[in-house]
Formats: structure tokens, sequence, C-alpha cells
């Protein structure tokens, strides 16, 4: 089993900025890979950006490519997601996940994920 744990969300005005991070336990964090989906009122959830087991390959979606930053630190089990020239349409609820793979390979669908945390909300006001 491996619990993760968002912060960092809250309320910020678009063009500003906001750093998530997510923090596991449970198991060895650098046997998995790790990915940041969102999700909105009345939306499906979205990929947002992934990272493999090791930080040396990452994705993102098309829309936040340029501004937002996806890391991690495996030797503090934690996985952030650096936020810039934030949306109003970005406003959602942020959550991490977490798949047990250690390749090269960054997973974009939200099915092949093992582990998801509970979420921050993320609100960016006009």
């Amino acid at each position: 089993q491996v619990q993760l744990v968002e912060s960092g969300g809250g309320l910020v005005q678009a063009g500003g900025s906001l750093r998530l991070s997510c923090a596991a336990s449970g198991r060895t964090f650098s046997w998995y890979a790790m990915g940041w989906f969102r999700q909105a009122v009345g939306k499906e959830r979205e990929f947002v950006a992934g990272i493999n087991w090791s930080g040396g390959s990452t994705y993102y979606a098309d829309s936040v490519k340029g501004r937002f930053i996806i890391s991690r630190d495996n030797a503090k089990n934690t996985m952030y997601l650096q936020m810039n020239s934030l949306k109003p349409e970005e406003t959602a609820v942020y959550c991490c996940s977490a798949k047990r793979l250690q390749s090269r390979m960054v997973v974009t669908t939200p099915n092949a994920y093992d582990y998801w945390g509970q979420g921050t909300q993320v609100t960016v006001s006009s």
C-alpha cells in the first residue's frame, strides 16, 4: 500500500503561481511512476503531468506545457507540481497518483494508476 497526501492548493489570481506537493508513505517511493491529474466540477478527470520513477522522464498535457513543471525528490518521498501563469479554467481538484513501475515510461491514463491521493483544491480567480 502507498499513501499519498497532497498539499499546496489554494486561491490564486489569474497569472499567479502555486506549488503542489505529494507526500508518499508506505512503500519505497522510487518504485513508482507518478502523475498529477485534475478534475473540475462537472468534468472528467484530466491528465496534467507525469514523471517516471527516477525523474528522468516527464510528460505534460499540451494545455500546461511551458507553464507547469513536475519533479520529484526520492530522498524525501515527495513529488511536486510547480504551476505558473495559472488560468481560471484550471480551477479544479488536483490529485496525485502512483503506479509501481520502474522504467522510462510516463503513465498518462488514470486507469493505469494503482494509488490516489484525496486531492487539493486549486481555485484561480479572474
